[in-house]
Parts: C-alpha cells; sequence; structure tokens
C-alpha cells in the first residue's frame, strides 16, 4: 500500500494572521521600490519585525529581484541574520547589520528602509548634506541624522554608533552610501522613502549649474515648515498607502502570494 503524502503547510498556515499581513505590506514595499526604480539589482534591503516575536525580523531572500519577492518568500531571521523558520532562500545576513542596528537602537523601528539611488548617494557626498532648499527637503529640517562612512563591512563598534547618530530622528544620510528611512509601519516607512528621495533629486537637479543663485528660504520659513511638517510625518503612510495597493493589485497582485 502506498502511504499518504502529507501536504506541506504554506507559509501563510505558518504564520499568524499579522505576520502575514506585515509580509503582504513588505512584499508590496519592494515591489513599490521596483517600480519606481529605486532598486540596486538584488542588494539593499527592506526589514519589517515580525509582530509578536521578539527578536525575528522578515527580510528579502538573497538573489531575487525586488519585483519579483512575494509575501510567502520573505525569509525569518533573527538579529544574527540567521533562519528560523524553513525557506529555500539564502539570505545574506551582512545585508542585515544596518538594519539590525537601527531595530536595536528604536523600539519603534517596524520596518526600515536603505536605498542606493543615484540621487540619495549623490546628497550622501556632499558635505553640506540635505540643503533647506525645497519644500520636499524642508519636510526633514533639522529632522534627519548622518552618519559617517565606515566602510563595506559594519566594523565593530559601528551598531552602536550608527544607532546613536539616528537617535529618534525618522531618516539617516549615510554619506557616502545611500539613504535609510524608519517607520512604525511599512507604508510609514515607504512614505518617508518617497519624499526624502524626491527632496535628493531636486536638490541634485537645483545644483547642476552650481550653487550660486540658489534660493534658501529664511531661517523662519524653514523652521515654520519644519513645525507644519511634524503632523504631517505622524500620518505618512496612512492616506496614500491604499492607493499604491490598489494600483499593485490592478497591475500584478502576485506579491500577495
Amino acid at each position: 500500500m502506498h502511504s499518504e503524502l502529507k501536504a506541506v503547510p504554506s507559509v501563510r498556515d505558518q504564520v499568524s494572521e499579522a505576520e502575514w499581513q506585515v509580509r503582504v505590506d513588505l512584499a508590496a514595499c519592494y515591489r513599490l521600490v521596483a517600480r519606481h526604480g529605486w532598486d540596486d539589482l538584488i542588494y539593499t534591503h527592506i526589514s519589517a519585525r515580525v509582530p509578536g516575536e521578539e527578536g525575528h525580523f522578515l527580510i528579502n531572500p538573497f538573489g531575487l529581484h525586488f519585483w519579483e519577492i512575494t509575501a510567502s518568500s520573505l525569509v525569518k531571521i533573527d538579529h544574527a541574520g540567521n533562519k528560523v523558520m524553513d525557506s529555500p532562500h539564502p539570505v545574506n545576513p551582512a545585508g542585515f547589520v544596518v538594519h539590525f542596528a537601527v531595530h536595536k537602537a528604536r523600539a519603534d523601528a517596524a520596518c526600515v528602509m536603505h536605498l542606493h539611488t543615484p540621487a540619495g548617494v549623490g546628497v550622501a557626498t556632499q558635505k553640506h548634506g540635505l540643503l533647506p532648499i525645497t519644500q520636499n527637503a524642508l519636510l526633514f529640517h533639522e529632522n534627519i541624522a548622518y552618519h559617517d562612512y565606515e566602510g563595506l563591512a559594519v566594523a565593530e563598534g559601528e551598531i552602536d554608533r550608527l544607532g546613536a547618530d539616528l537617535g529618534d530622528k525618522p531618516a539617516m544620510i549615510l554619506r557616502n552610501h545611500g539613504t535609510l528611512t524608519v517607520g512604525r509601519t511599512v507604508s510609514q516607512a515607504f512614505v518617508l522613502a518617497f519624499f526624502l528621495e524626491r527632496a535628493c533629486q531636486m536638490q541634485v537637479a537645483a545644483l547642476s549649474a552650481g550653487k550660486d543663485g540658489i534660493v534658501v528660504p529664511p531661517p523662519e520659513i524653514q523652521a515654520a515648515v519644519r513645525q507644519q511638517a511634524a503632523m504631517a510625518f505622524k500620518a505618512a503612510g496612512t492616506m496614500e498607502w491604499a492607493g499604491l495597493i490598489r494600483r499593485l493589485d490592478r497591475e500584478d497582485p502576485t506579491y500577495k502570494q
């Protein structure tokens, strides 16, 4: 007699409803990053905490491009990058180090986005950093952190230095490296990254003809916009996300698999 074949439980069957929702949102975020042209082949990462599981995180499977990531293919890891749930996909532990530094320093960091966009890296190479010359940039006025470049791999002690440099800010420029945003949700981290990326693109465009002639709003206007932006930052991702998901659902809903 043939033994009965047991069905292999799907990833969705093995995780909580809360984790599955985070997986769907995170997979959608990866797809949106690819659609905006912010990906860097299979490199850079977006991580999210697993709800209800202290010290567990979701991250992209190393080797898949952002446009093919799904909720089920995301890999669950611990702080050292070790898999804590069976997955056929490999993980790049070194790629999680920057993310762990933020998750460790910030209890509110449910999602961390790290990008290597041309505009973001361009601003990261400029001594003055993000200038208060556009409305998008003013959203981050005195509310963005900086971390000096220390090489490809995170050196001993850099995890703590990176966390200390970030402080309570929602965004960071990693000098000579790229940008980073932190969100209480995946959607918030994405929307903050969107406005930071736009600010960097605008700055690169504005400075393309040289810094002379650039109009800088007076300090009192800079401070006023920063104050006005405070409430907007708290609500970031609550209204914008639904429309982004509707577009993904129309064009390619496979991210939910």
